[in-house]
C-alpha cells in the first residue's frame, strides 16, 4: 500500500504518478538526498543502484546531495554511477577525475575549516555533556565541516532531546537541521540548496537557478525542506510521512514507494517519459 498525504496538503502535494510525462520530459539532472532515499536499512538496494545507473546511461546528470560525511561518502562516489557526490549538507564536493581518482572541493577556505572545526568540537562535547543520551553520530571521525548527533541510526533519541540538541546548536551560532537519521550542525552559509547551485557551476559552469525546470530533487525528512521549496521538480519517497507535520514546505509530488523503491520509481518515470521510449 502507498503512503497518501494528510488531507489537508492533498490539494497543492499530489501523488508522483500524476507528474506529468510533459515536465518529465525535459528533465536533464537529478539530485538526491542518500540516508533512507537512495538506501534502505543502511544499503543502497539492487533497484535502487540500478536506477543510477539508468539514469546516467540515458544521459542525465546524477548528484547525491547528503548531510552524511565526506569520509564516508568516498566508497561511493568511487562505486556509484554518479558525476558527483556532495556531502556535510553542501560543504564538500567528491569528484571522480578522467584518472579515476577522487578529488575534494570545499566551500570554505582551509583557514576557516580549522577555525571552524575546533569550535565545533567544543559545541559537540558541550552537546554530549549536557543533554542526556545525546551522542555524536558514529560516523564523525570522517567530517570535516559540520558534527553530527545520532538519533535514529543506531541510538533512539526521543523528540524531546532532538529539539533541544537543535537548540543549543543554535544558541552557539550554528546551522541546525534534522534528517532521518542524525541531528548536524554547522558554521557557514552552505546548505544543501547552496552545495546544489555551487556544483553545478563546478562542473557544468552553469546557473542551476536559471534551469530549475531542468532539474528534479528527491528527499525524505526536514533537512530537505529548502530543497523542496526551490525545486518546482520535487519528490517525496513515501517514509517521508514520518516528518509530514513537520514540513514548513512539502515536495510537490510523493511516491507510492519508501526509500530506494521509491527512489526508482522516480527514475522509472523520468525515463519514461524521455524522447524514443
Amino acid at each position: 500500500m502507498g503512503w497518501a498525504p494528510p488531507a489537508a496538503l492533498t490539494q497543492d502535494h499530489t501523488p508522483l504518478d500524476q507528474w506529468t510525462a510533459e515536465a518529465r520530459q525535459g528533465i536533464a539532472g537529478l539530485f538526491t538526498d542518500i540516508d533512507d532515499t537512495l538506501t534502505t536499512e543502511g544499503a543502497i538496494t539492487p533497484d535502487a543502484l540500478q536506477a543510477l545507473g539508468d539514469l546516467r546511461s540515458a544521459g542525465l546528470h546524477v548528484i547525491p546531495i547528503t548531510g552524511r560525511p565526506v569520509g564516508w561518502s568516498e566508497p561511493f562516489a568511487l562505486a556509484w554511477p554518479v558525476d558527483a557526490i556532495v556531502a556535510e549538507n553542501g560543504a564538500v564536493a567528491l569528484v571522480r577525475g578522467d584518472d579515476g581518482r577522487l578529488r575534494k572541493l570545499y566551500q570554505q577556505p582551509e583557514a576557516e575549516r580549522r577555525v571552524n572545526f575546533e569550535r565545533m568540537q567544543r559545541v559537540l562535547a558541550r552537546i554530549e555533556r549536557e543533554i542526556p543520551g545525546a551522542r555524536r553520530a558514529e560516523d564523525s571521525p570522517g567530517r570535516e565541516t559540520d558534527i553530527a548527533i545520532d538519533h535514529s541510526e543506531f541510538t533512539q533519541l526521543p523528540q524531546a532531546r532532538i529539539d533541544e540538541v537543535v537548540a543549543l546548536m543554535r544558541s552557539e551560532g550554528m546551522t541546525a537541521t534534522v534528517s532521518s537519521i542524525h541531528v548536524n550542525g554547522w558554521y557557514g552559509s552552505h546548505s544543501k540548496r547552496e552545495g546544489a547551485r555551487w556544483i553545478v557551476r563546478q562542473l557544468l559552469d552553469e546557473d542551476l537557478d536559471a534551469q530549475l525546470e531542468r532539474w528534479v530533487y528527491v528527499g525524505d525528512s526536514t533537512n530537505d525542506v529548502l530543497m523542496f521549496e526551490h525545486f518546482p521538480h520535487s519528490v517525496g519517497v513515501a517514509n517521508i510521512a514520518r516528518f509530514w507535520d513537520q514540513l514548513s514546505h512539502a515536495p510537490a509530488y510523493v511516491t507510492r514507494g519508501e526509500r530506494g523503491a521509491g527512489f526508482a520509481e522516480v527514475a522509472r518515470a523520468i525515463l519514461a517519459a524521455r524522447p524514443g521510449r
